[in-house]
């Protein structure tokens, strides 16, 4: 049984804008369900200060993280982390297209 479908070749709508994941944290599910970092800490045991963390885009979302994420919020902790690597990979690019590769 495949739950997802990967490919070598597999990616995400580029028409998408680029968000931080605790942009979408915060406009997304903070704010329409009225809670601030302390009652989102209170709710699933992720410290605070880390939560205010991934709001100013100073700390990854971790799988642990997405594990408590997708408890509270109804999604799957894939979810999360699939916004946290696409984030990752586009912020890259700019350093990786400086590299030349090597021909031989």
């Amino acid at each position: 049984m495949e739950l997802i479908h990967l490919t070598p070749h597999s990616d995400v709508d580029p028409s998408q804008p680029l968000r931080a994941p605790g942009d979408i944290l915060l406009h997304a599910y903070l704010i329409p369900n009225a809670l601030n970092p302390a009652r989102l800490a209170r709710r699933t045991g992720i410290p605070s200060n880390q939560i205010k963390a991934f709001i100013a885009d100073t700390h990854p979302i971790t799988p642990k993280i997405a594990l408590r994420l997708s408890l509270a919020f109804d999604t799957t902790a894939f979810y999360w982390l699939a916004l946290q690597a696409r984030y990752d990979l586009e912020r890259a690019k700019p350093v990786v297209r400086a590299y030349r590769p090597l021909v031989d």
